[in-house]
């Protein structure tokens, strides 16, 4: 048969308690061997005063040394000139000279280069402009009687004025005539017709010679 513990003789039931107070027993030991201090007993040596001498401080005063003299300042030798010897030299000057009070200088005249005119240029703007037979009057007179107008521009009816350019030869006669600005209906081609078939105008010349001259002159078309 097995032995039953009373509830009082059961130790299991205070193994917390025995624990909590080992621990805190070892932990106090710990503090106190941590705390604890050990003095040495032996006697302190006196070993009395040091005989030491201090020597006091000087102040040195800073010597200021004064700046090296100045090197000699050697004096220029002036030496003694002679006066200067004037020299006198006799110049004969000879005012015998023959001039005759007649005597006339001549001027000179250069001439103007010759200015070269080339046979094929022509020109705007001359002193002397080419003209036809009887003046401008004449060659509007000429234009009226020989101008047809176009039936185009007619039935269109254009009307305007057209500007033609042509050049005048040495002789007189009329070529390269073109349409400088034109009003269209058959009219810049009548222009140029009765342009081209004008009689010879009297040249234009440049400097006294007959020269080529571009002409540019206006015909009107009008409805009548």
């Amino acid at each position: 048969m097995e032995a039953k513990k009373t509830p009082q003789a059961d130790l299991s039931k205070k193994s917390g308690m025995f624990l909590n107070l080992g621990l805190l027993v070892s932990v106090g030991l710990v503090l106190f061997a941590f705390e604890y201090k050990s003095y040495d007993d032996r006697n302190l040596k006196d070993l009395g005063q040091l005989d030491v001498e201090i020597e006091e401080l000087l102040d040195i005063p800073i010597t200021e040394q004064p700046p090296p003299p100045p090197p000699p300042v050697e004096q220029p030798v002036i030496q003694e000139i002679p006066d200067e010897v004037e020299i006198e030299e006799k110049i004969e000057v000879n005012f015998d000279v023959d001039v005759k009070e007649e005597m006339v200088i001549r001027e000179v005249v250069i001439a103007d280069a010759p200015v070269v005119e080339k046979a094929d240029e022509i020109f705007d703007v001359v002193e002397n402009a080419p003209e036809f037979p009887g003046g401008m009057e004449a060659w509007y007179q000429y234009l009226s009687k020989n101008l047809k107008y176009p039936t185009q521009a007619r039935r269109m009816g254009i009307e305007g004025t057209v500007y033609v350019v042509f050049v005048v030869n040495t002789d007189g006669s009329i070529q390269d005539v073109e349409l400088l600005r034109g009003i269209g209906g058959g009219c810049d081609e009548e222009a140029i017709r009765v342009v081209s078939s004008a009689p010879k105008w009297s040249p234009g010349k440049q400097r006294g010679r007959p020269v080529r001259v571009r002409m540019r002159l206006p015909v009107r078309f009008k409805l009548g």
